[in-house]
C-alpha cells in the first residue's frame, strides 16, 4: 500500500515502493524512493491527555455541585449574619447530604457519561495498554479512566441510598394531602362544641349552626368522606332520671320522634371517631386513616380501646 504524498490517495500499484505510473488521483509522478522511517519516534500523548481531562472534568463537576449544595443548605440553616461567615461546615453528615443532593442533580448526566466510559474511554485505555511504546502517560490515562468511571458509580450509589427516604417522604406527602381538611373539620367541631355544648350528631350539622363565610368548612366536607363519622357520649354525665311516663290517650298520640328528640337533648357528644380512606381512596385497606378527637392515626396503629368518658387524645395534640 502506497500513499501519494501530494493528495493522500492510497494505491496498491507499486510493488517496489515507487509509482511506476502517475497518481490516478492527482497525476503526480514519483521522484524517488520513500523516506525511511525515523530511528527514534516520540510516543503520542493525545489519548492519555484525553482520558485525564475527561476524568478531571467529571470529578470537578461533581465536586462543584456538592459544594454548591452544601453552601445552599448552610445558607438556609443560618439564623444570623454571623452564621454566614462559615458557609462550608466541616461535618461528614453535612457533606454526605450535599453529595446526595448533587447526585440527584446530576442523575441525567450519568447516562451519557456512563456510555462514554463504556464505549469510549475503555477502548482508548485498552489501546494505550496494548502499545505502551507508542503512547506515553499511561499512569495519567489510568487515573483519568478510573475517575470518569468512579463518578457515575458514586452518583448511582448516593441515589440508591436516598431512594427509601424519598419514597417515605413521598408517601408522607400523599397522606398529608387531606390533613388541612381534617384540621379544619376538627376546629369546626371545637367551635360547635363551644356554641352548642356538644359535638354534632352529623358533620353536616356544622353548616347549619356555624358561620362559614370563606367556605372552608364546606370545602373540607367535600374533600373528606365523613359518612363513617361516629360521635360518642359521656354516659356517666347523662342524668339517670327517667322521663315521666305518659298515660291514657296521650301515650297513644305521642310520636316516636318526640322520644328521640328528648333522648338527644339529654345526650352530649364528647368524643368522635372519623375513619377515612387512605391515598388509594378505598376503605378497608392497610393505608386507611382514623381521626380520634383530632389526632390522626393509621388504622392499624390507632388505639383499640378508647375511654368514652375522657378525651385523652385531644389533650395530646
Amino acid at each position: 500500500m502506497t500513499i501519494c504524498p501530494c493528495c493522500g490517495f492510497k494505491s496498491a500499484d507499486a510493488a517496489s515502493g515507487v509509482y511506476s505510473e502517475p497518481c490516478v488521483s492527482c497525476g503526480a509522478h514519483s521522484v524517488g524512493e520513500p523516506l525511511p522511517r525515523p530511528e527514534h519516534e516520540l510516543p503520542a500523548y493525545g489519548r492519555s491527555l484525553l482520558l485525564a481531562v475527561t476524568g478531571a472534568f467529571a470529578v470537578l463537576v461533581f465536586l462543584s455541585q456538592t459544594i454548591l449544595a452544601l453552601v445552599q443548605d448552610s445558607a438556609r440553616a443560618a439564623t444570623s449574619p454571623l452564621a454566614l461567615s462559615s458557609m462550608i461546615p466541616f461535618d461528614f453528615w453535612a457533606w454526605l447530604a450535599a453529595a446526595e443532593t448533587a447526585a440527584w442533580r446530576l442523575k441525567w448526566a450519568v447516562i451519557p457519561l456512563g456510555i462514554l466510559v463504556v464505549f469510549g474511554s475503555r477502548r482508548i485505555y485498552q489501546s494505550i495498554k496494548q502499545s505502551p511504546a507508542s503512547f506515553c502517560g499511561l499512569g495519567y490515562a489510568r487515573k483519568g479512566y478510573f475517575a470518569s468511571a468512579l463518578v457515575p458509580l458514586l452518583v448511582l450509589i448516593l441515589i440508591g441510598i436516598t431512594v427509601p427516604a424519598r419514597l417515605r417522604h413521598r408517601q408522607w406527602a400523599i397522606e398529608a394531602k387531606d390533613y388541612p381538611s381534617i384540621r379544619r373539620i376538627d376546629r369546626a367541631f371545637d367551635e360547635y362544641r363551644q356554641l352548642v355544648g356538644s359535638l354534632p350528631g352529623e358533620p353536616k350539622d356544622l353548616l347549619k349552626r356555624l358561620p362559614d363565610e370563606d367556605g372552608s368548612i364546606a370545602e373540607a366536607l367535600r374533600n373528606l368522606d365523613t359518612s363513617n363519622y361516629k360521635p360518642t357520649a359521656d354516659l356517666a354525665a347523662v342524668p339517670n332520671t327517667q322521663p315521666r311516663q305518659l298515660r291514657g290517650a296521650v301515650i297513644r298520640n305521642a310520636s316516636l320522634s318526640t322520644a328521640d328528640d328528648s333522648l338527644s337533648e339529654r345526650l352530649s357528644f364528647t368524643n368522635y371517631e372519623l375513619p377515612l380512606p387512605g391515598p388509594d381512596k378505598l376503605m378497608g385497606t392497610e393505608d386507611d386513616l382514623v381521626v380520634l378527637d383530632g389526632v390522626i392515626y393509621k388504622a392499624s396503629e390507632a388505639p383499640r380501646h378508647r375511654g368514652t368518658g375522657t378525651a385523652t387524645a385531644k389533650r395530646t395534640r
